[in-house]
């Protein structure tokens, strides 16, 4: 998956926009298995609602008023969160078995992580003393122009490595190569903009306490806490003042600049970049691609200015920040009081159990993967995907055909394009191994520090060798979706081809509006204004004529002006309205508007060939109309004012309503389902429409 450039994912993964996952709780209660989600819930419809004014509450009003956000949650989902749950339960069963009576090596490699972070006393046993040999290099630090051995050292251990994104990529302009890539990182809030705009200023004084307290429980006088905690703010601020706004990183040619070694090194001199190379373990290289290359001009700058002690502070909060989720239940509420609650207006902390499960499939993921989809993912599942995906890019195909805006040099290179497309579903064809990482059942920190350094080594290993073109980026429990523009593929993970989204036994008018939308989101994708950027081989490179160029922009504006009028969250408390980013979310709307209508293409086309048609009722709803609900009924969601802030900020997603309402005013087909009039907020005179 890239690292420094956006890949488009159809949600944010969970708990992703928080800077900081809130802690787990402790404790080990035995869960209660989930209800699995209907794919079509004729009980969540206001049926008071009217369909062309607000499609959204018309779809969900009853499954939100029913379904308020749990108090372990953020945000509470329909179709997401209730099928993560379930994924999560059944992984956690398989985690717990093979934790008490391992079957075989690899069961027990897992089973150990698992057990390791369930052993909540001996986290408390242990205290902070897992964070000793950072901490006493941090102390050791004795000149500030040593930050660059100091962070590769703490990189090197699998501890930290906060002031820069550093991995290997593919290169933008050549993906058949992986490259050396850096850029902008250092921030423990969500966004630059919590550190600079004025309204946040009540939220800074909050993490300032929060920081001053995890300090004290570290062991420091309430007054050495308070100045290391204003030495963070300082540096961490200036860190954001540096750092490239998310929009403006949207756009691929602002984040590749390739440097020669010494011209980068000179961006920084004062840090030893060399030092760092070398304690990574990173294979040599001449060139590489400096995303943010005046980030790196400030951090000199930085340097200089900031004293030694400021630096250990920021290094020793960066340690305790990390490690908070799995120190002893003081820091475990404490973090959890500001990143959870404050943050993200969650209630109380997340059951140990989930915390543990989730944990484990991040570190093991394509280990735990191939015994989970034995049991929850069989062949027929598969398969049925293949044909949906059959559709969904005949549909896009016949869509690029009628296009009125595209000339047909550009038609000629879209189309080949989309027959590039890869598809890689369910699961990995081959199976990474896990061998080299040493896994103790009496060590958690440890096993995550050396996860850590298995993971990091995996990834530079990429340098000088040929992409490999089957890896995967998500794991096969995920509730997820994405497309890669470099490799120009599409990735449906197991864990997403479930009810709501799939389901073998409903008509194919809810299964089209579910996960034949997401098929469909993800191949626009390579057409939005990210993906347009690369061709058919995932290379950066304009492939439409300059007058295409500019009708298209003139479309993708249309859309971005659109959803910027948008509310994200409320006057409150003193915090102003906030509307979406339009620019932002650009990409992610431009997929779902795309999406909606070649799935309906595709439905379509598939009706006819059965021999049935659009108007057809089912329980009291033409197909028509049940496949606008199966769409809408997927973004059903509650979630908190705090959480709906910081995404508006950080996540590239619009919320539910948006993704809705947004979609279906722009697509015709629906006010005819509905009998809309012209002119109706779900009818408007004028609409946008990209692809």
């Amino acid at each position: 998956m890239k690292y420094l450039r956006l890949v488009s994912f159809l949600v944010l993964a969970s708990g992703a926009a928080m800077a900081q996952a809130p802690a787990a709780a402790v404790g080990a209660a035995v869960p209660s298995a989930p209800a699995q989600s209907r794919s079509f819930d004729a009980s969540a419809i206001d049926t008071t609602a009217d369909p062309c004014t607000d499609f959204y509450q018309y779809a969900c009003g009853n499954w939100n008023k029913n379904n308020p956000v749990p108090g372990d949650q953020a945000r509470w989902a329909r179709s997401f969160s209730v099928v993560a749950e379930r994924n999560r339960y059944l992984l956690w069963q398989e985690l717990d078995a093979a934790a008490k009576a391992p079957k075989t090596p690899l069961e027990k490699q897992y089973g150990d992580f698992f057990a390791a972070c369930m052993n909540t006393d001996l986290v408390e046993q242990k205290g902070v003393t897992p964070l000793k040999p950072a901490m006493d290099r941090i102390a050791a630090l004795a000149d500030a122009k040593k930050l660059g051995s100091l962070e590769a050292e703490l990189a090197a251990r699998g501890t930290v490595a906060p002031l820069f994104r550093f991995a290997v990529e593919q290169d933008d302009k050549d993906s058949s190569r992986e490259i050396v890539q850096v850029g902008q990182a250092g921030l423990s809030l969500p966004d630059r903009d919590y550190y600079l705009v004025d309204h946040f200023a009540p939220v800074r004084k909050q993490y300032v306490e929060h920081v001053t307290k995890m300090f004290v429980l570290a062991g420091d006088t309430p007054e050495q806490a308070a100045q290391e905690a204003a030495s963070v703010l300082a540096i961490e601020t200036a860190l954001a003042k540096a750092s490239m706004p998310r929009t403006e990183m949207r756009n691929p040619d602002n984040v590749y600049h390739i440097y020669k070694v010494a011209d980068f090194e000179q961006l920084t001199p004062d840090f030893d970049f060399d030092a760092y190379f070398k304690a990574v373990g990173v294979g040599r290289f001449e060139t590489l691609n400096v995303a943010t290359p005046d980030f790196f001009k400030a951090l000199n700058t930085l340097i200089a200015q900031q004293p030694v002690a400021a630096w250990k502070s920021y290094f020793r909060w960066h340690v305790l920040h990390t490690s908070a989720s799995n120190l002893p239940k003081s820091f475990f509420d404490e973090n959890f009081a500001f990143f959870g609650q404050t943050l993200a207006g969650q209630k109380e902390p997340t059951p140990r159990w989930k915390q543990c499960s989730s944990m484990t499939d991040r570190a093991l993921g394509e280990a735990v993967g191939q015994d989970w989809v034995k049991e929850n993912f069989p062949p027929a599942a598969k398969a049925s995907m293949d044909k949906l995906v059959a559709a969904l890019e005949k549909s896009l195909g016949d869509d690029i055909q009628t296009l009125p805006w595209m000339s047909d040099e550009t038609r000629k290179a879209a189309e080949a394009k989309l027959a590039a497309i890869r598809n890689k579903i369910g699961y990995p064809e081959h199976w990474r191994s896990y061998t080299a990482l040493e896994v103790k059942r009496d060590d958690l920190i440890g096993n995550l520090n050396r996860s850590a350094v298995f993971e990091r080594n995996w990834n530079l290993g990429h340098l000088g060798k040929p992409v490999d073109e089957k890896e995967w980026g998500m794991t096969p429990p995920t509730v997820n979706a994405y497309y890669n523009s470099s490799m120009n593929d599409i990735n449906f993970p197991a864990g997403i081809l479930q009810p709501p989204f799939f389901d073998f036994s409903i008509d194919p008018a809810v299964n089209f509006g579910g996960i034949g939308v997401v098929i469909g989101h993800e191949m626009t994708h390579g057409f939005d204004d990210q993906g347009s950027k690369y061709d058919a081989k995932g290379n950066l490179r304009e492939w439409q004529t300059a007058g295409d160029r500019k009708a298209f922009e003139e479309r993708t504006g249309c859309v971005a002006d659109e959803y910027s009028g948008f509310e994200a969250a409320p006057a409150h408390d003193g915090m102003p309205q906030q509307k979406l980013n339009g620019r932002l979310t650009l990409g992610e709307n431009t997929a779902d508007n795309g999406g909606l209508r070649i799935a309906y293409m595709a439905l379509e086309d598939t009706l006819k060939a059965e021999g049935k048609s659009l108007n057809e009722k089912i329980d009291g709803y033409t197909e028509a109309q049940r496949y606008f609900l199966g769409f809408a009924q997927v973004w059903c969601q509650n979630q908190s004012e705090q959480l709906s802030r910081q995404l508006a900020l950080v996540d590239p997603h619009s919320p539910g309503r948006w993704r809705v309402n947004g979609s279906v005013q722009n697509f015709d087909e629906f006010g005819k389902a509905f009998g809309c009039k012209v002119g109706q907020p779900m009818m408007p005179v004028k609409s946008c429409r990209v692809w």
